[in-house]
């Protein structure tokens, strides 16, 4: 049994603070261990990670590392709204579960929207026109469902003028109250001009036309949808996405005031659309510095505190999905999910894992709806309002990242605005040379993808599903983290129909399991990484054995894999009786030290190392099989 002091104090208070030299000092033992000499700060500093839009995480957050400049976080439902848009956060009814439905049968939409409010969604955001089925069927695509308890929020890209229409005639037909019609209409001529390149002469009209219609008549309607989803998908930072929907949200506030609306009807037809990652912190941290910068905004515009609260719809990221193993989608997106909710997005809409390949279907449905059901129900998310306030790491990164998206968001301006910086090219330009970054690190491993360039299975089945309806083109790129990957299994595919195998790489492993394994294991899983199969028979090889091990297997390429202390006894001659057996190309996993030229001459051709460019191995390995 604990017993306390007489004092009522806990037994914590009898051990003096920990400084942090001391945790430093801690810090530099260790690093001194790996052969590297730092000490005090430096130590720590070698302990940091860079992210995107330089911004740093540490390994280490104190009082002191809170933000000294940033402006009180506040409460919930307070201005600047950092910790939340509404006092009580989630508490009453957590977040809005929000799934979208795309299909272009209006019969088999009709069937998966009712099963999904019967089993736990509370909201539906509809794909219409050109992405879903024409507005005309809307009544069709809502049969049995109540509008006056189903929020819905359209997606209908230019043709947001007749589906908005189309809705709003069909809660007239069935007597809905207006005071009861909630959701958004999704005019959005912006994300349309950025996915397509193309924004019709009266779209904007139409939208201000639309949103002076619902702040007189619909008091829970929004018409208009800032979606910052095309930056996030043609590869934006957290930064710029962010910059992005600002930009576009003052454009719109300048339109809609302009049409006569006040700056507090402005902001009430607006709800802003974010990407969530499996990035946990800074997806957490992006919402709330979204709350925060628009906040500013408002205020700067003369609109009161209670109308400069955003509202946010949160979308797990499909840049994140990968089509191979897609499985493992699942993972990403309750984590995504469980970042959207903690924060304090309004609505959350959760991508089934299928959604890479295209019409998801019922059991991917499901597991994607029951995601936020659980994490509401059973993990009680929701109960706990802003539960990542107050965390000097979240406070840190939250503000770090109100800073880069503060600047992007006032170059935008100086290049026009947001409509004008996208007919330039600036935005493009810029996500371009963002993205070309990332794919770097993606190319590189540094950024793995779980079951593509990490722990792939070649010998996965393909999961099939019926092709979505085509996705707009014209503008931004789509881009996905799988690309580079994808292209490679997509010849490694080929290679298996046209021939009935795969390309493959011959582990010729020298010596012990125990000398061998972790090589062995890092090559397979590199060139499975590009859909080429290791063939790993026998377990060891040497100069005498390697030749004809090398022959039986079938393979085009060889990779030498051992220790260190075993390349320098027999790495040599194997590479040479490899070379005189027609290996096209001979690798050798691991850096060769001072050894390189002799590894070279005798026959190795170019060394696999962890941090090096895999797409770049991969794709020579392929061309040189002649693999199309």
């Amino acid at each position: 049994m604990t017993v306390l002091p007489e004092d009522g104090l806990s037994l914590a208070a009898e051990f003096p603070d920990p400084t942090r030299e001391q945790w430093q000092s801690l810090v530099a033992g260790v690093l001194r261990k790996s052969g590297r000499d730092l000490t005090g700060p430096a130590a720590e500093d070698a302990l940091a990670t860079a992210l995107q839009d330089g911004l740093v995480t540490r390994p280490l957050y104190t009082a002191d590392d809170a933000p000294a400049d940033a402006p009180a976080a506040g409460y919930p439902g307070f201005a600047p709204y950092t910790r939340g848009g509404r006092a009580e956060g989630g508490t009453v009814s957590g977040w809005d579960v929000r799934q979208r439905h795309t299909g272009t049968d209006p019969a088999r939409v009709n069937e998966a929207v009712l099963a999904d409010l019967e089993n736990g969604v509370t909201s539906l955001w509809l794909a219409l026109g050109g992405s879903g089925v024409p507005a005309e069927a809307l009544p069709a695509v809502l049969d049995g469902v109540y509008l006056d308890l189903a929020p819905v929020a359209l997606d209908a890209g230019e043709e947001f003028g007749p589906a908005a229409g189309a809705l709003l005639r069909l809660h007239d037909e069935r007597g809905v109250d207006r005071d009861a019609v909630r959701g958004t209409l999704g005019a959005d001529p912006v994300g349309t001009l950025a996915r397509t390149g193309r924004e019709a002469a009266d779209a904007t009209a139409t939208a201000t036309g639309l949103a002076a219609r619902c702040a007189r008549e619909y008091p829970g309607l929004r018409a208009i949808a800032v979606d910052a989803l095309p930056y996030h998908e043609a590869g934006a930072s957290d930064a710029q996405e962010l910059g992005c929907s600002l930009a576009t949200g003052v454009g719109w506030l300048r339109d809609l005031t302009a049409a006569g609306l006040t700056v507090e009807e402005a902001c009430g037809q607006l709800e802003f659309r974010y990407a969530a990652t499996a990035d946990q912190f800074l997806t957490i941290a992006k919402l709330r510095a979204a709350r925060r910068l628009w906040a500013r905004v408002a205020e700067v515009c003369g609109a009161p505190a209670p109308a400069a609260a955003q509202r946010q719809h949160a979308v797990t990221s499909a840049v994140m999905m990968t089509r191979r193993d897609p499985w493992v989608n699942m993972l990403r997106t309750t984590v995504a999910s469980l970042a959207a909710g903690l924060g304090g997005a309004d609505s959350v809409t959760v991508l089934p894992f299928d959604h890479p390949l295209g019409l998801s279907d019922a059991f991917a449905r499901r597991i994607a709806r029951n995601t936020s059901t659980i994490l509401l129900e059973e993990s009680h998310l929701g109960r706990v309002i802003d539960p990542a306030g107050g965390s000097w790491y979240v406070e840190s990164l939250t503000d770090s990242l109100a800073h880069a998206a503060w600047d992007w968001f006032q170059e935008i301006e100086r290049a026009g605005g947001q409509r004008a910086a996208l007919r330039s090219g600036l935005i493009g330009e810029r996500l371009a040379a963002t993205w070309r970054e990332r794919s770097a690190k993606l190319a590189t491993r540094r950024e793995p993808i779980t079951g593509v360039s990490e722990f792939p299975q070649l010998g996965q089945a393909p999961v099939v599903r019926d092709a979505a309806p085509p996705a707009p083109t014209g503008g931004l790129p789509s881009v996905h983290r799988d690309d580079a990957y994808e292209a490679l299994r997509a010849r490694s595919d080929a290679h298996l129909a046209a021939t009935g195998a795969r390309p493959r790489v011959f582990l010729a492993a020298l010596g012990p399991a125990a000398a061998h394994t972790a090589r062995a294991a890092f090559a397979a899983g590199l060139f499975q990484a590009g859909g080429i199969e290791p063939v790993h028979d026998p377990v060891s090889v040497d100069a005498d054995t390697a030749a004809d091990a090398f022959t039986r297997s079938g393979a085009a390429v060889a990779c030498i894999c051992s220790s260190d202390a075993l390349y320098a006894e027999g790495a040599a001659p194997v590479a040479e009786a490899l070379t005189s057996a027609g290996a096209l190309r001979v690798f050798l996993a691991g850096r060769p030290g001072d050894r390189r030229e002799t590894y070279l001459q005798a026959g190795v051709d170019e060394f696999v190392v962890a941090g090096g460019d895999a797409v770049a191995v991969l794709t020579s390995v392929l061309d040189r099989m002649g693999v199309a």
